[in-house]
């Protein structure tokens, strides 16, 4: 292997190493370690990995520091592999020199405002694990072609201003796996995709937090921007996923294109997470194919849920509540405004106090058609249970809705306006009285069917 010192780096913190470290990648024997100290660089370490061969830099488990006092990135890693990930469309010489490089057990710091701390470009097989990003204002930068990324067991810490933890920019890659991280303190987001064409992405068993920012609009734990590309097949499984309320924030945010069929951001599956404390726990704007199961929300301080222009969207068996020691104006509750083929089936809602005593509800559905309604427990409503407007072809079944308070301040457990589609109907229902009522269906909005109206 090849000790970086035996180059000539000092490792002091004070000696600028960038010449030596430069030197180690480029005429060592691939295996690059940095023993124990602080290694200063002012400019970026490159590897051209067709001209390198296989490369590997280790931290040695994490007693090494790399800090960056230039602006770019601390380490650049640029392959020449430009197909798919299809073992007959790779030449003998990606195989031969490229394949899986590999950063591990090493500290990066960004001294500058501008540091990054690793890029990818034309990379394949690329593997990060156990590492430390921190200060910097792109923690990972993935850019132009990649394929199957890998990065496991690092943390992604306090990025600076406008900062992103993981940044999917302008790259077309297809297979990333980002497992077991900490990602948190970014203000911008902690994992980006922008102008990216993506698929396969699978994030999974990772803590994504406090990616926010008080003072600057629109900022995310997780931001999916496919309003100029596409991005297909994701999985968000089994992360905890959290921030504070800030203005336009959310947790999960999912954009596509302003298409009739909103094909440019689906296939999508967001399962056992605990989505909390944003302005919106999980934004869904043009998307098509999306399945949110087994999730915990709380803590939505504008709503917990927006599915804006979608269609085919399945929102089922998931919670939505709150701590009792969590305070502050928490609201909560699901919109769904102009989309189609969405269920919402089997969720349980305790609290809400979304909507306001003229409109809106725990959930509110308008100018959708398609919708369905089901088995869904809406307990101790602020204003009303449930709201739908100008909707055709929705079920609104057995479900229950009621005010369990000795004070309760629900106004009608469901109000049906407009619309007037034969296929609108509430059927088989629990329903609570409230203040103005209990099921408040406008004239030839909507059909009423075994609907059980509790005293």
């Amino acid at each position: 292997m090849s000790d970086v010192r035996a180059f000539g780096a000092v490792g002091d913190g004070v000696t600028d190493d960038t010449a030596a470290i430069q030197h180690a990648i480029e005429e060592g024997d691939g295996q690059v370690v940095f023993t124990p100290g602080t290694y200063k660089i002012t400019q970026t370490l490159t590897a051209r990995l067709d001209r390198r061969g296989p490369l590997s830099l280790s931290g040695s488990r994490g007693v090494a520091r790399l800090v960056m006092l230039g602006a770019g990135p601390a380490l650049r890693l640029t392959g020449t592999h430009q197909k798919t990930a299809d073992p007959n469309d790779f030449a003998r010489e990606v195989w031969v020199s490229e394949r899986m490089p590999t950063v591990s057990g090493l500290e990066i710091v960004g001294g500058h405002e501008q540091a990054v701390g690793v890029e990818l470009n034309g990379t394949m097989q690329a593997t990060f694990a156990g590492l430390l990003i921190r200060r910097c204002r792109y923690g990972v930068h993935l850019v132009n072609r990649n394929r199957n990324v890998l990065i496991t067991h690092c943390h992604i810490y306090h990025g600076r201003r406008d900062g992103i933890g993981i940044y999917f920019d302008g790259v077309n890659l297809h297979q990333t796996n980002i497992v077991g991280c900490h990602i948190s303190y970014h203000p911008h987001a902690g994992i980006k995709v922008e102008r990216s064409e993506v698929r396969n992405l699978q994030i999974t068993g990772c803590d994504i937090e406090y990616n926010f920012d008080p003072e600057t609009p629109d900022s995310a734990d997780v931001w999916v921007d496919a309003r100029e590309k596409t991005v297909r097949e994701v999985t968000i499984a089994s992360n905890t996923i959290q921030a504070k309320n800030s203005p336009g924030g959310a947790n999960v945010r999912i954009e596509g294109p302003e298409l009739d069929d909103s094909r440019g951001a689906g296939l999508w599956t967001i399962v056992g997470n605990v989505l909390q404390s944003q302005e919106t726990n999980l934004l869904l704007r043009r998307c098509r194919g999306v399945a949110v199961t087994g999730n915990s929300f709380a803590s939505g301080f504008g709503r917990s849920v927006l599915i804006d222009a979608c269609r085919v969207v399945t929102l089922g068996s998931n919670t939505f509540d709150h701590n009792p020691d969590y305070t502050g104006p928490i609201v909560d509750g699901i919109e769904v405004v102009g989309s189609s083929a969405i269920n919402l089936t089997s969720l349980v809602l305790e609290g809400t106090r979304a909507g306001s005593v003229e409109k809106g509800a725990a959930i509110t559905v308008a100018k959708s058609s398609e919708v369905a309604i089901t088995a869904c427990q809406v307990l101790d409503p602020l204003h009303r249970g449930v709201d739908l407007i100008d909707v055709r072809n929705t079920r609104l079944n057995a479900c229950t809705v009621v005010d369990r308070r000795p004070d309760g301040t629900m106004r009608e457990a469901v109000r049906w306006r407009g619309g007037g589609a034969p296929g609108n109907a509430a059927v088989e229902n629990l329903i609570g009285k409230g203040t103005a009522g209990a099921l408040e269906i406008e004239k030839g909005a909507a059909e009423s069917r075994g609907n059980t109206i509790l005293d």
